[in-house]
C-alpha cells in the first residue's frame, strides 16, 4: 500500500508529531511526505517529496497572529494551483496532518483521506471547551482541511478516537535534571514585551527561545536564544518550569517530563483557547495575556511546588497500525458492497 503523510508546516508541532509517526508508518506502508506551509523551525530527518507553500498565519509580537502580514502573504490563485497540481490520485490513501492542500485535492478527486491531527480531537463535543464561543473558527477547524474520517490528539483521551500526545523519542530518552531556570517559548509575544513583564520577577533566571531573534543574547536576568531543536530539548528537559503558547507539542511534552506549566493562548487563536481550557481540566494554570496585572499571579506560579501528575505512554505504533487497519476494512466493506450490487 502507498500512503502520502501530509503534514502542517505552521509552527513546529505537526513536524515533531511527524518524526515519531513517520518511521512507525514505514514499518508497514511505502511513504512519501508533504509538507506545507511557513514558520516552522523543525527540519524533518527524512526526505520531504512536496513542498507547497499552502495557507500560512504568521506570528506577530503582541500575543496573536499577525493579520495584516498573514492576508498579504495570501495567494489564492497560488493555493488553487497547489492543490489542483498535488497528486493525491497516486496513492492509495492520504494521512493527513490538519495540511490544506492535499485534504482538499482528496476532497476533489474523491481519494480517501484520513485526518490524525491534534486538530481533528477538538472537534469532539466531549473535548473541554472555553466559555466564549467561536463558531467562525469551529468552521474553520471543520473544513480548513476536510477528510473522509478522523482521529485526533488531546491532552486526555475525552472521546472514541482520540489518543494521547504522542512524544518525541528524543524527549522521552533524554536525560532529565532540574536546574533553577524557567524556559520560555512565546513566539506570538515581542522578546521586548516577554522581558519587560517577567524581568520584574527578580531572582528568578529565564531562558527564552525567541521566534524573532536570529542571536544569541543575554540582558537582565535573561538568557535569550534563537529556535534550534536540541538546544530547546535540552532547556525544557533541565528547567524548573515551563512558560507557553496553548499549542500542543510543547505543553505535552512539558506534562510529561514533569515540569511546572503556565501557558498563554495566543489572541484570536480559537484552538489555543480550546486546548487552554483542556489543559485547565487538568489542573494547568492558564493567564490570558502576558500582563503586568498577571505578574503576581506568575510569581506564585514560579514559587509553587505543585507539579500535574500525567501517563503518557509510547504508543504511537499502536496508534498507526490502529488507522491503517480501519482503512482496509472499510475498504474491503466497500469492496464487498460493490460486489453485492
Amino acid at each position: 500500500m502507498k500512503v502520502l503523510y501530509a503534514i502542517q508546516g505552521i509552527g513546529n508541532g505537526h513536524l515533531s508529531r511527524a518524526i515519531e509517526v513517520v518511521p512507525t508508518l514505514m514499518n508497514r506502508v511505502e511513504v512519501d511526505i508533504l509538507v506545507s506551509g511557513i514558520q516552522s523551525d523543525i527540519e524533518l530527518p527524512f526526505p520531504v517529496k512536496y513542498r507547497y507553500e499552502g495557507l500560512s498565519f504568521i506570528f506577530g509580537k503582541k500575543g496573536g497572529i499577525d493579520y495584516f502580514l498573514t492576508l498579504k502573504r495570501i495567494n489564492l490563485f497560488r493555493v488553487l494551483k497547489e492543490i489542483n497540481n498535488c497528486p493525491v490520485e497516486n496513492y492509495d490513501l492520504i494521512i493527513n496532518d490538519f495540511e490544506p492542500i492535499s485534504a482538499w485535492a482528496a476532497k476533489l478527486k474523491g481519494i480517501t483521506c484520513i485526518s490524525l491531527s491534534h486538530q481533528s480531537a477538538l472537534l469532539s463535543p466531549k473535548v473541554p471547551k472555553p466559555k466564549h464561543k467561536d463558531w467562525l473558527s469551529m468552521i474553520i477547524l471543520k473544513y480548513y482541511a476536510p477528510t473522509t474520517q478522523k482521529f485526533g490528539f488531546h491532552f486526555k483521551a475525552y472521546d472514541f478516537g482520540i489518543y494521547l500526545p504522542i512524544i518525541r523519542s528524543s524527549i522521552r530518552n533524554a536525560k532529565r535534571k532540574q536546574k533553577e531556570y524557567y524556559t520560555i517559548y512565546l513566539p506570538a509575544y515581542s522578546d521586548e514585551r516577554i522581558i519587560e513583564v517577567l524581568s520584574k520577577i527578580e531572582n528568578v533566571e529565564w531562558q527564552l527561545f525567541s521566534k524573532h531573534s536570529k542571536n544569541a543574547y543575554t540582558t537582565k536576568n535573561f538568557s535569550v536564544k534563537p529556535i534550534e531543536t536540541k538546544s530547546f530539548e535540552k532547556s525544557i528537559t533541565r528547567c524548573r518550569g515551563v512558560i507557553c503558547g496553548a499549542g500542543f507539542e510543547t505543553p505535552a511534552e512539558a506534562l510529561y517530563l514533569k515540569k511546572k506549566l503556565l501557558v498563554i493562548p495566543m489572541k484570536g487563536q480559537y484552538e489555543q483557547h480550546i486546548n487552554a481550557a483542556g489543559l485547565a481540566d487538568l489542573g494547568v494554570l492558564v493567564i490570558q495575556k502576558l500582563d503586568l496585572k498577571f505578574l503576581d499571579i506568575i510569581k506564585n506560579w514560579v514559587e509553587s511546588k505543585e507539579i500535574i501528575q500525567v501517563s503518557y505512554p509510547d504508543t504511537t505504533q499502536e496508534i498507526i497500525d490502529n488507522v491503517l487497519s480501519r482503512y482496509i476494512i472499510a475498504s474491503n466493506l466497500s469492496n464487498q458492497l460493490i460486489y453485492d450490487l
